[in-house]
């Protein structure tokens, strides 16, 4: 895994995932795809202007200039324009939820941005010197980090009610925006492995891009060959044979019943416990700059259905949707925010250059779908109208533990979980997947804390 302070081969560049051309590390850069150049060019110009630097994360998404543009929109809202918190309590709230994921990138990031727009000092000595409404906060943030399905409107109620440290309603939705987002990139920043910039303690410079490392997958990279290499190209051909095989079935099938369809959820929830990074990966103690700011730093990820455990019911999607219930909240307390949300889902869900590794002119639909269920299925929301059993013919393991580990508990992501899964793809698509892993938990996390505060007005 990529830490701070990392040595690098040649002492330029970042020490991550992404390819580097002079000393052949993996680093989190990738050379434009033709076509997008000029669109990237224009992204990176503004976020200079509007920042003085381009950051890590802007780099890597800047792979996907379409999303890119979109994400911007949201977190400039969310950070810079008007809205119910004053800035410095926006940052506050972003230090508080990576800090639950150990992200000393953001921590770092959004502690810098908190002095620069006035905050006061003292309060990052820890969430123990912070004014007590926003220690209120810390229950909540805890909670939507590693067991959303946890929150209830008494949550809700205990931060709205009556008194000197009390949230109104706008304040605690453009809040729970906050925490969901960082929360989520959190899980982007470790699991495309992204690293300090230079003008952070610790960070690397820049290498710039290399013309070669367009068409480069982990697997070349790596020095796969032989056996393992063969191995690596049989395991696209097989996905797409799968995926072929699927459509057709599709056309064929009159349709599964309900019963089966809730069968396969079920099952497939239920085989996600087993799903899980391998125990020998160590844990690491939390920086003193990041622990400071954690309550309860035992409190994790528990799996939705653990064997022998009473499980909280499912979340049928369809109860509850984002289209019909979620967004029309949030753009009704937070104007523009859930327009703005909205288009930042669908252009990620629907972003396709319709490719696979090295085979073109492919619709990718059904893998992209089954990617952002299986996320919303390991956060236990169930969609009554898809068949679960795509899941497991589209998914091998080692993306499952990938996205269960990114998604859950990103903190004990590895190069090596990377670099195990879609050996022949390029470092786009495994880019593009783990965008898609962000917008999903965002979203998951979203509809059970706007479910809660819909239950609360009602």
């Amino acid at each position: 895994m990529i830490v701070a302070g990392s040595d690098c081969c040649g002492g330029t560049g970042i020490k991550g995932y992404l390819p580097c051309e002079q000393c052949g590390d993996l680093r989190t850069k990738e050379i434009l795809q033709e076509g997008t150049e000029r669109a990237q060019r224009q992204l990176f110009i503004e976020a200079f202007v509007s920042a003085g630097r381009v950051d890590n994360i802007t780099m890597v998404m800047g792979l996907h200039p379409e999303y890119l543009a979109s994400f911007w929109k949201t977190q400039y809202l969310l950070l810079r324009l008007d809205g119910p918190l004053p800035y410095h309590k926006r940052h506050y709230i972003a230090i508080m939820a990576a800090a639950r994921h150990q992200c000393s990138y953001l921590v770092g990031f959004h502690v810098a941005e908190f002095l620069k727009v006035g905050g006061n000092p003292g309060w990052l000595q820890g969430l123990h010197c912070a004014p007590q409404k926003l220690r209120n906060l810390n229950e909540i943030n805890k909670i939507l980090a590693h067991r959303p399905w946890l929150i209830t409107k008494e949550h809700i109620e205990a931060l709205l009610k009556t008194g000197e440290n009390s949230w109104s309603l706008a304040e605690l939705i453009q809040a729970l925006v906050l925490l969901t987002h960082y929360h989520s990139l959190a899980s982007f920043v470790f699991g495309c492995g992204i690293n300090l910039e230079t003008d952070q303690e610790g960070g690397h410079a820049f290498q710039p891009p290399s013309p070669r490392s367009c068409d480069s997958s982990p697997a070349s990279e790596d020095g796969v060959s032989g056996s393992s290499g063969k191995d690596a190209m049989q395991e696209v051909e097989v996905l797409m044979a799968r995926m072929k095989l699927l459509q057709e079935c599709q056309l064929e099938e009159e349709g599964v019943t309900q019963e089966e369809m809730e069968t396969r959820f079920e099952l497939e929830k239920t085989e996600s416990l087993l799903v899980a990074p391998s125990v020998d990966i160590a844990e690491h103690a939390l920086p003193p700059n990041v622990l400071c700011f954690v309550e309860d730093p035992e409190f994790g990820y528990k799996d939705f259905t653990r064997k022998g455990e009473q499980a909280p019911p499912t979340f049928r999607a369809q109860d509850y949707t984002w289209e019909d219930h979620g967004y029309s909240l949030i753009n009704r307390l937070y104007p523009d925010m859930g327009q703005l949300l909205d288009e930042k889902f669908q252009v990620v869900y629907n972003l396709t250059y319709n490719t696979i590794a090295m085979h073109s002119g492919v619709d990718t639909t059904m893998l992209r779908r089954a990617i952002w269920n299986y996320i919303h299925c390991v956060f236990g929301i169930r969609y009554d109208d898809y068949d679960y059993g795509e899941v497991n013919q589209l998914l091998e393991r080692s993306l499952k533990v990938y996205i269960k580990t990114v998604a859950c508990y990103p903190e004990k992501a590895t190069r090596r979980m990377y670099t195990h899964f879609w050996r022949h793809f390029k470092h786009s698509e495994k880019v593009h997947m783990n965008l898609l892993l962000l917008e999903a938990r965002m979203q998951a996390a979203l509809l059970y804390a706007l479910r809660a505060i819909t239950r609360y007005m009602t």
